[in-house]
């Protein structure tokens, strides 16, 4: 039903179509996913089930990415006894209880300060209050987005340069951490540099400075933009406007003498 489409880190999702998966499993008799947004800005799919046999979460996760994209795969599964329904026997969604992700940062505690540093900031970007070393970072609502945000702050805490590739294979704090004794040197930070009077042209400057002085003026390379403007125009606040836009952007003020 397009009513209950719903849109999870810019893909559009039909979850009925991973409800429809999760009751192909032999142990699952009834399944609901809907998406959460528990911590503003953050949505995830979750997906209750109700099992006929005992079922681990991970294993209901494991059967939906055999068989649906990445995106579509839920990032918890809660276990019910039977799903909420309201009095005309339909699905009770608001009465479907919060994702409990309290198991997170039960395994073996760190050996060492790196795998804790590392434990800390999977904690950090998963917005958990603490992740234990062998907790999988996907498994706990990790996604690609988030493990970006994770790199780069491997990258400022370790001084060191993993890649995505290599947290999707190594998914705990313990692996990663056992990773960055091998990692290479972190690229180096992006600063400002001092402005100089003249600066080299770019080769794609130096073609149109050519064709200039090949061909003389020309609008070729010229992008008209025409604005209809209503109502009184206050013309010192538009010039003030786009002044303070040309400071702000080096190119607008850029000339090839």
């Amino acid at each position: 039903r397009a009513d209950h489409q719903v849109k999870v880190r810019g893909f559009r999702i039909e979850p009925g179509e991973i409800e429809n998966v999760l009751t192909e499993h032999p142990h699952i008799t009834q399944a609901a996913v809907v998406a959460r947004e528990d911590q503003p800005g953050r949505i995830r799919l979750v997906a209750y089930v109700v099992a006929r046999e005992t079922l681990r979460p991970e294993e209901a996760k494991e059967f939906v990415r055999e068989r649906l994209p990445e995106h579509m795969v839920p990032s918890a599964v809660a276990l019910l006894n039977g799903l909420p329904l309201t009095a005309n026997g339909k699905l009770d969604r608001a009465a479907l209880p919060a994702p409990d992700f309290a198991q997170a940062g039960s395994g073996r505690e760190a050996r060492t300060p790196q795998e804790q540093i590392v434990c800390d900031l999977f904690a950090q970007v998963l917005g958990l209050p603490r992740v234990g070393v062998d907790d999988d970072f996907f498994e706990l609502g990790g996604h690609s987005l988030l493990a970006t945000r994770l790199v780069a702050r491997i990258r400022a805490t370790f001084s060191v340069e993993i890649g995505l590739r290599t947290l999707f294979e190594a998914r705990t704090a313990g692996a990663v951490a056992a990773r960055l004794d091998t990692a290479g040197p972190a690229r180096l930070a992006l600063t400002k540099q001092q402005i100089l009077d003249a600066v080299p042209l770019s080769f794609a400057q130096r073609r149109l400075w050519f064709l200039h002085k090949m061909e003389g003026p020309s609008a070729t390379y010229n992008i008209p933009l025409t604005l209809r403007l209503t109502g009184t125009l206050d013309r010192e606040a538009l010039r003030a406007a786009l002044g303070d836009v040309v400071a702000r952007h080096e190119s607008l003020r850029t000339v090839f003498p």
